[in-house]
């Protein structure tokens, strides 16, 4: 399936990969989506900036990380879908007080240059499922720990060139940053300070077996679902509405942490989004408080 005889763009030409067309489901950790119209995987950041000063204003950007935290409607996405790949990305240089990461790099493997480094202060990546420039992107967190907590800097590639910027450059909040137009990160500095690994080791253990113990890590899954309201818990409100297990044709709410929405073999993008509006539901009529999603939630419907 192809978007693009419905909504043609122009694709710049770059040195890395392009497809039209492209299938995204695979890419996701829900397994569902459309297609992209265009799917560009840049060669490195020379490629990346050059791509993105020659991209029409107009055409759409959409940029994919690990895809950990995200439902991608079964429409597909319009114009360009930039996914940066590891050869060109994926770098982890450890420094005597900090790391340098490329966007690409997995934040759970970020955490283990950290631990075999030496570095401490950076085992909460051990607890995020995604990537460096979508922990970025959203000020990711876990474990009593934030991206802006850690965060030297970030490099932003853009139409006009290449931004450095701190977390009060982003304007990093809670699950949120605020990145320039059409800007993507490439990579980030993050801070660490000078520990015992296997201290460290242990740690990023610990957290490991509580994720296993607590979160469905081996289904068809996203991160959270919806953001924890001031002083309440997501979990705790959607199993108080009864939730927990609730079915809408192959998506359900997870009996193991119902803050976690799961694909059970069939689902649809329109099937997990229409479970998590019934869910907000329910809350809102149980509880009185409205939950926000905080997996994202792009492209067309079907």
């Amino acid at each position: 399936m192809s978007m693009r005889g419905t909504s043609p763009h122009r694709m710049p030409a770059i040195r890395g990969r392009v497809e039209a067309g492209a299938s995204l489901a695979p890419f996701t950790w829900f397994r569902v989506g459309g297609p992209a119209e265009w799917l560009a995987r840049p060669a490195d950041a020379e490629d990346l900036l050059a791509l993105l000063a020659a991209l029409d204003p107009a055409t759409p950007l959409t940029v994919l990380g690990a895809a950990s935290n995200l439902i991608i409607r079964d429409g597909g996405l319009p114009g360009v879908t930039l996914r940066l790949p590891p050869r060109g990305f994926g770098a982890v240089a450890v420094e005597a007080d900090g790391l340098i990461a490329g966007a690409a790099a997995l934040d759970a493997t970020v955490a283990q240059h950290a631990a075999a480094g030496g570095l401490s202060g950076l085992e909460f990546l051990s607890g995020i499922p995604g990537s460096i420039g979508g922990a970025i992107a959203m000020n990711a967190g876990a474990y009593g720990r934030e991206i802006v907590d850690v965060l030297d800097w970030a490099e932003v590639a853009t139409a006009d060139g290449l931004l450095r910027l701190d977390a009060a450059g982003l304007r990093l909040a809670y699950r949120h940053a605020e990145l320039p137009f059409r800007g993507v990160v490439t990579r980030a500095r993050l801070r660490g300070t000078p520990g015992d690994s296997s201290a460290i080791g242990a740690r990023m253990a610990e957290i490991r077996t509580s994720r296993e113990a607590t979160q469905p890590v081996r289904a068809r899954t996203g991160g959270s679902t919806f953001r924890n309201p001031e002083g309440r818990k997501a979990w705790a409100l959607i199993d108080a509405a009864g939730c927990r297990g609730l079915r809408l044709g192959g998506a359900q709410v997870s009996e193991k942490h119902t803050n976690f929405l799961l694909n059970t073999d069939d689902a649809t993008a329109s099937d997990l989004e229409a479970l998590g509006e019934t869910v907000r539901a329910r809350v809102l009529e149980h509880s009185g408080i409205e939950l926000q999603w905080e997996i994202k939630r792009i492209g067309v419907p079907a």
